[in-house]
């Protein structure tokens, strides 16, 4: 076999740890509260700094790390290599002053340095602040003075002007190193003559209720506030995660673990993974880009075996197989193969016939749909937003089992994960072994376990200020419990909307469903106050591309396409099948196709790209207007 073939695929369930049932409460006849024991002991001394050199004592040779070279080829980082790194680079940070308990923030694309100085920053007794690379100035000195700062890391020049424009205004900021210019080589150099003996002095003094790293959130309104994330909560996260979902991050077969990260390490489920990975010793690739041919480019030469994902990224490559079978002029039999997929997927024992029917569509359909993602893909976690049943069900019956969760920052991630061999699509599973789910009476989510952070950073005092009440933290999410404890999220408590009439209404599944079309870039639906829903809609880049290519519009003029009929007719058929989902009170009568693009620089998204929807509100005032301007609909 080549070293570019497929192995043999198999889409039975994955052999693994049977998921613990989780334990019930019931109000009223319904499950109103869930919680599943923890699978492993606590962490009861020690910090997450000590884990490369736990890998460098047990197994010093295990490969933990692929790093990519210029040519684009993958180069083997094995466990004692790491370690070495760890400890040299912080001998460096020490060198340069920075004492126990000092927040270093990171500002910087996915990179191997970004993992490297996380975990030297720990080994130096230091706390990590993490910052979007795409920031602005603003944004980044406000995390910068809030969490005070002491020294920050950043990936180019052009990062470091732009912190350097804000330096008047940071005073505690002593330190400012650019990777591209060379900063962990001149760690290294600075801690050259710093004893041994030093950083395992420094690396002894955190417990696991010592203070991690301070995660800032998104913030769709206000400010950022910082998340103030423990050793112990990490450890309760990756711990019951990589021990729940065996298959994914325990090598099983001759095929060792491994992935491609390409989620910003600035956002806590991508650092939570990471963190998991160097401690399950799974080998780890960082992927800085995911435009399209890059990120393609980096899976087919590393070839992961799983993938962690947004639910953007795995429609993205549903809809670029679609637009390619209908280049070809096979869109009818991808779309016979997407159905039997789903019914896989769907289905807990297939019929010979269903068998049949899959194994005839693997060559010709699925296997192309692993090829995209590296072609040894049989896993992917899945998170961030709901990916939606369909496209759970179709890549299950593709060959690749999607574990989806549910999760904030105040949690160091995953809260609830679909259980190994009992998925249930249209959830986001049960909760993660050592977690309580309740939802309060006005369908509030809470959530409560180990992984439950310290609280929100007070920048005046210098602590985490607690924010639980009795161990249970209010999400602001809208869920329910079905009869055997599954979670279902519907929405945000501040995103209902609630119309002239008093109907209330939650905007994400409408918008979820919308948003998988291949046309459509972002979805916002709107009608607080109102007589009726509506929705501004956004066009995929991608996909605009290729419809306009298949009918010969490439001439028309994108303000034109926006009122062209044969595409609003695709969109308004679209808009029919998510309707379908809701009453017809909940429904959208009206639609408007937008020029333009939600996006984190216009503003209109957050890095976790999430609406804002104030900012949307404010700009396109007028579209939403003429919606509404003369028409008289009541609700039905």
């Amino acid at each position: 076999m080549s070293t570019t073939e497929e192995p043999h695929v198999s889409v039975a369930p994955a052999a693994g740890i049977p998921p613990v049932e989780p334990s019930k409460t019931l109000v009223d006849g319904r499950v109103r509260e869930v919680s599943v024991p923890p699978l492993v002991p606590r962490v009861q001394r020690g910090s997450l700094a000590d884990i490369p050199y736990r890998n460098a004592r047990e197994a010093p040779d295990a490969v933990v790390f692929g790093r990519k070279r210029q040519d684009g080829t993958w180069e083997d980082v094995t466990a004692s290599a790491f370690a070495a790194e760890v400890h040299s680079v912080a001998k460096g940070l020490i060198a340069e002053g920075l004492r126990p308990g000092d927040r270093i923030a990171l500002m910087a694309r996915t990179t191997y340095e970004w993992t490297l100085l996380d975990f030297a920053a720990w080994a130096a007794g230091l706390i990590t602040v993490p910052v979007y690379p795409t920031s602005s100035a603003f944004q980044a000195r406000w995390i910068l003075q809030d969490s005070g700062a002491a020294a920050c890391v950043v990936e180019d020049m052009a990062q470091a002007r732009m912190v350097s424009t804000e330096r008047r205004q940071l005073p505690g900021l002593a330190h400012l190193w650019v990777f591209e210019a060379g900063a962990v080589d001149h760690l290294r150099k600075a801690g050259a003559r710093v004893p041994d003996q030093v950083v395992t002095v420094r690396r002894g003094l955190p417990t696991p209720e010592t203070l991690a790293t301070l995660i800032y959130t998104s913030g769709t309104t206000g400010r950022p506030k910082g998340c103030a994330l423990t050793h112990a909560n990490f450890f309760a996260e990756v711990d019951n995660a990589t021990e729940l979902l065996h298959p994914v991050f325990k090598t099983i077969s001759k095929e060792p673990a491994s992935t491609l990260l390409f989620l910003p390490l600035s956002h806590v489920f991508g650092r939570m993974v990471a963190i998991g990975c160097v401690r399950a010793r799974v080998r780890i690739g960082h992927a800085p880009s995911i435009d399209g041919d890059d990120l393609l480019t980096d899976l087919a030469a590393f070839r992961p075996t799983f993938l962690v994902a947004i639910p953007y990224v795995l429609e993205k490559v549903y809809n670029n197989a679609r637009a390619t079978a209908e280049r070809l002029g096979r869109t009818s039999s991808f779309d016979r193969a997407a159905r039997v997929a789903r019914r896989y997927g769907h289905t807990e024992d297939p019929s010979l016939t269903l068998r049949a029917a899959r194994a005839l569509y693997d060559p010709l359909v699925y296997r192309r749909i692993r090829a995209a993602l590296g072609g040894r893909v049989r896993y992917a976690v899945c998170g961030g937003s709901p990916l939606g049943a369909r496209l759970a069900e179709f890549f299950a019956g593709a060959g690749v089992e999607v574990y989806e969760g549910y999760g904030l920052t105040e949690t160091t991630a995953a809260s609830t994960v679909t259980p190994p061999q009992r998925p249930r699509t249209g959830t986001v599973g049960w909760p993660l072994p050592g977690t309580a789910v309740r939802i309060a009476a006005d369908g509030e989510v809470w959530l409560k376990g180990g992984h439950v952070f310290a609280g929100y950073w007070d920048s005046q005092r210098g602590v985490a200020l607690p924010y639980t009440d009795e161990g249970w933290f209010p999400t602001g999410d809208l869920g329910s419990l079905d009869e055997d404890g599954y979670l279902r999220i519907t929405g945000r408590k501040k995103d209902i909307l609630i119309t002239s009439a008093g109907k209330n209404v939650t905007p994400a599944p409408l918008e979820d469903w919308l948003r998988a079309h291949p046309l459509v870039g972002q979805c916002m639906v709107l009608g607080d106050n109102r007589p009726y829903i509506t929705a501004l809609i956004t066009l995929d880049h991608e996909g605009l591309v290729h419809w306009r290519r298949m009918r010969k519009k490439d001439h028309i003029a994108l303000w034109e396409l926006a009122r062209d009929e044969e595409l609003l007719a695709v969109l308004q058929r679209a808009v029919d099948e998510a309707n379908r989902l809701v009453s017809r009170a909940e429904s959208i009568r009206m639609f408007r196709v937008l020029t333009t693009e939600f996006t984190e620089s216009s503003g209109h998204l957050t890095p976790s790209l999430k609406l804002k929807r104030g900012a949307v509100l404010r700009d396109f005032a007028r579209e939403v207007e003429s919606m509404y301007e003369g028409h008289e609909l009541r609700e039905g």
